[in-house]
């Protein structure tokens, strides 16, 4: 599975999910941290990938646009990246089964 990882978000967080055999990219990969929503929408929407956001911004794209990406939002509040990592591994499997059952929306807290 492929996974766009917001700026919000640790770099570490990317290479988390390719330890998991997933492929990865954090938005500072693939351009500048400060990319507009719409065009990491574009980039998730072109190359098949899952965006990984702390962004509400994100949500309510999906419920306008018909067009979509799978969305997983993150809705925990500041944290130490080693804890962030240690909360999101054990979540991984399940991520990965609502993303393959078609949920275009999986939000954690």
């Amino acid at each position: 599975m492929r996974f766009l990882v917001d700026a919000q978000l640790p770099l570490a967080l990317a290479r988390l999910l390719e330890e998991h055999g997933h492929q990865a990219e954090h938005v500072t990969d693939i351009g500048p941290g400060d990319a507009p929503d719409r065009e990491l929408w574009r980039y998730a929407l072109d190359n098949d990938a899952v965006i990984i956001t702390k962004d509400e911004d994100f949500s309510l794209m999906l419920a306008v646009r018909s067009e979509a990406p799978t969305i997983v939002w993150i809705r925990v509040g500041n944290t130490r990246r080693a804890a962030l990592l240690a909360w999101f591994e054990p979540l991984l499997p399940r991520i990965v089964g609502l993303v393959e059952s078609g949920q275009k929306l999986i939000e954690l807290r």
